[in-house]
């Protein structure tokens, strides 16, 4: 059935036309377990204009409908019209959702290792009304009850905790409190024969669920989610002035789900990020990441709701950065910045200087193009600039702002307009220029230093004319034999294109934004060039070593340094760098500039720089795991019966071991089938998947690219096969897919926001390619893709353009 996308003005008009009292849900999953259906009953209660006209929103088939017991027509285009309003409603829905496989809003997943059934619900940013009718907009806030009928076998968790269960002909019924007022993509129901683990932690009932094949993996990482989890309330609830409402706080590991999504008590994530094998430090950085995210969406988003889909930043900005904060200051991950720096701001800086980019705040006429912004602007970048302005008003100030800001508007929406007001209240400012300039700007400043016979001088040149206001620190070093000592640092508060810095003595180095308290790329001057090239190690602390590599890699994406460059500082760095969440993205890094970066005749020599420095961090035992896997994704054909001694008894290393090979032309399928046999993993299926898809074969891209396009691999897996799909060398096998690619752009986007964005994203040829191609896909999403595909496709393809142009150097 053809659906309309909500316009912002048909909200506006219809949240100035009634008032959502409340929603009683009854869900009935009885059918799930051998059938696709899921029924609902939505019942909702709301006030209007007496004798108006409007619309609800449903997308699954519907059964019947009553307005104030009056029957209404069908639904058209997800709607069904509600005319002739009293001043008090009551709208009677009954639906059914079948489409449970490929559909929006509501997933029935199957585990593959025991084949038991779990089913869940996810609505950003506007699916609900793919589950039941409801007024599917954020500033038609309501409480919502759900009565949900499952299986006896099942366990249902939902937004609120402690549910009455009750027998009922051979099922159960699960019976939840009424949250508070949330928006309707906030609420979720979650279903299945759950393994479950709580504990009672400083006052808060804690909840953590996943599939039964997962059972050992969650209990071993039981402990250290809990402290996180622990960690996080007491943060944010200090920080904020307000603890988290309500006793209960579960996290719920569900298969085939993409990401995580904040539900407001009742956090859903992919069951992929409870890792099969004892997880990194660097792996246990962004389980942190993500769940301290998820976790301040409970005050930003949840409690607090922005009114429409432009100020979609103030969500998930503001979440980006309030997870980092948190990180630093209440848990054992005090490197995140240095961590980010050499992650997702890397992304960020990148989008934001090629066709991608747009300002953090900008017009969403309708919340089809609110999917598209989902993106490096609004996250990274956007986090980025809040941390900015935190340095800019100072962080008690900011605290005392943001206190402020949920105590006004605890349960309601806000705008742009709201927060900063709260915050120039606070700290005395007129911050409308800073919004200004960072919030309705697109683009990134270009900082630099320069040594004048006056003294030294920031230089600041802006995108799009003037640089932001900004406070950015510049540290000076000076050699010590072979090391940086630092011998000074200041702070500088931009002032247009050139500002003078005091203070600093006579240096070797002057590292710009040194502690990473601002958006902008930087660049040195010639001798420090020739520092953060060849010796970067030398720098004596690792956010400064981070900012020098960041510096390095951009200077990679603009030509400026070559991918020999970048894989030499990175690997020098490496020599040094003892910070694991730090060392391991340093060594992913290194390995993509080599495979993914390098012009071919150079790509041997590099890798078998990376694998060195591998060697290296093993011998030193820092991130062995990641060391082994890097050496199993460089090595020889003769080399890997050492890394398999190395590794011992050790599946997931097997696995990588596996996929090289076949990279190499050896597929042991007989070892595949018995790894796949041995393998706890319920997923062991998609190891082996990209073992066959690593070979270079047009037999094995073929069922690869099939699976990823037809949806037998699930979401969350498409990064794993498409990364063993686009090898390098693998030019000639893999020449026909893109022509594939851009037949698939106007498809990709089905089955809702998640698999558009990741499939836009890594089915993009990393090799084969040339700009002209990288010109021809661009066009095709423009005139036939959704926008959630153009915008992520655009993003991606700038990056593989950039890869394209470094390796013709």
């Amino acid at each position: 059935m053809p659906v309309r996308s909500l316009r912002q003005e048909e909200a506006v008009e219809r949240a100035a036309l009634l008032s959502v009292t409340s929603y009683d849900i009854a869900v009935d999953l009885t059918a799930l377990p051998d059938g696709p259906e899921l029924r609902a009953v939505s019942t909702i209660r709301f006030t209007a204009s007496a004798g108006a006209s409007s619309f609800v929103d449903c997308c699954a088939e519907v059964e019947s409908a009553t307005l104030n017991g009056a029957a209404l027509p069908a639904a058209e285009d997800g709607r069904i019209l509600l005319p002739d309003l009293a001043e008090d409603n009551e709208l009677v829905v009954a639906t059914v959702q079948a489409d449970t496989t490929h559909g929006r809003g509501v997933h029935r997943a199957v585990d593959p290792a025991d084949g038991r059934v779990y089913l869940w619900t996810t609505f950003e940013p506007d699916e609900a009304r793919y589950a039941w009718a409801c007024f599917d907009q954020p500033d038609l806030k309501a409480p919502h009850a759900f009565t949900v009928t499952a299986p006896a076998d099942w366990t249902v968790v939902s937004n609120s905790g402690d549910p009455e269960v009750v027998e009922v002909d051979g099922a159960r019924r699960w019976t939840f409190a009424p949250t508070p007022a949330l928006s309707t993509y906030n609420p979720v129901v979650v279903a299945g024969p759950f393994v479950e683990v709580r504990r009672e932690v400083d006052g808060f009932e804690l909840g953590l669920y996943a599939r039964q094949t997962l059972a050992d993996a969650l209990r071993r990482d039981a402990d250290q989610l809990f402290t996180l989890t622990s960690q996080g309330l007491q943060f944010f609830g200090e920080r904020f002035g307000m603890p988290f409402p309500q006793r209960s706080y579960d996290q719920v590991f569900l298969p085939e789900f993409g990401g995580a999504m904040e539900n407001y008590g009742c956090v859903t994530w992919t069951d992929d990020i409870i890792r099969r094998h004892e997880p990194t430090t660097a792996e246990w950085q962004t389980f942190a990441n993500v769940l301290l995210h998820e976790m301040a969406h409970m005050w930003f988003g949840n409690i607090v709701t922005m009114r429409w889909w432009d100020d979609l930043w103030l969500n998930e900005a503001f979440a980006e950065f309030a997870c980092m904060w948190a990180a630093e200051r209440a848990t054992a991950y005090g490197d995140t910045a240095a961590n980010n720096l050499v992650g997702d701001k890397l992304r960020a800086y990148l989008a934001d200087q090629g066709p991608s980019s747009h300002p953090i705040r900008q017009r969403v006429p309708s919340v089809a193009d609110a999917e598209s912004i989902f993106d490096s602007i609004t996250y990274p970048k956007g986090a980025a600039v809040l941390k900015q302005l935190m340095h800019f008003v100072g962080e008690d100030t900011f605290s005392a702002g943001m206190s402020s800001y949920f105590a006004e508007h605890a349960w309601g929406n806000t705008t742009l307009d709201d927060l900063v007001g709260s915050l120039e209240q606070a700290s005395g400012r007129d911050l409308q220029p800073w919004r200004r300039a960072w919030l309705e700007t697109a683009g990134v400043d270009r900082l630099g230093i320069e040594r004048t016979e006056d003294g030294l001088v920031l230089t600041a040149r802006g995108a799009h004319g003037a640089p932001h206001p900004q406070v950015v620190g510049v540290a000076a070093y000076r050699w010590a034999g072979e090391v940086l000592e630092e011998a000074g640092a200041v702070r500088v508060e931009v002032d247009g294109e050139r500002t003078p810095v005091d203070g600093l003595p006579e240096a070797d180095l002057y590292l710009v934004n040194h502690d990473d308290t601002t958006f902008a790329t930087t660049r040195p001057d010639p001798a420090g060039r020739e520092v953060l090239v060849q010796h970067p190690s030398a720098l004596p602390t690792t956010l400064a070593r981070a900012v020098a590599m960041a510096t390095v890699w951009d200077m990679l994406c603009n030509g400026e340094a070559s991918a020999a460059e970048a894989v030499g500082a990175l690997t020098d760095v490496l020599r040094v760098e003892t910070v694991e969440t730090v060392a391991e993205p340093c060594l992913e890094l290194a390995l993509s500039a080599a495979q993914r970066w390098a012009p071919e005749h150079e790509r041997p020599r590099l890798e078998a720089q990376v694998a060195e420095a591998a060697r290296d961090l093993l011998a030193a035992d820092v991130v062995r795991q990641s060391a082994l896997r890097v050496l199993a994704r460089t090595a020889g054909a003769d080399e890997l019966g050492g890394v398999l001694e190395a590794a011992g008894d050790d599946v997931d290393l097997e696995w990588y071991v596996l996929a090289r090979r076949a990279e190499l032309g050896d597929v042991d399928d007989d070892a595949v089938a018995a790894l796949q046999e041995r393998d706890p993993d319920p997923d062991s299926w998609i190891r082996a998947l990209c073992v066959r898809t690593s070979a270079p074969s047009a037999e094995a891209k073929e069922e690869a690219w099939t699976a990823m396009v037809e949806r037998t691999v699930p979401v969350q897996a498409t990064s794993a096969v498409a990364t063993a799909f686009w090898r390098p060398g693998q030019d000639e096998v893999l020449a026909p897919f893109a022509a594939r690619y851009v037949e698939a752009l106007p498809t990709l986007h089905e089955g809702g926001m998640i698999p558009g964005l990741q499939l836009s994203a890594r089915l993009f040829p990393l090799h084969g390619v040339d700009e002209a191609f990288v010109a021809h896909a661009r066009e095709v999403a423009a005139e036939q893709a959704a926008p959630v595909v153009v915008g992520s496709m655009t993003e991606r393809s700038e990056e593989v353009l950039r890869m394209v142009r470094a390796r013709a150097l």
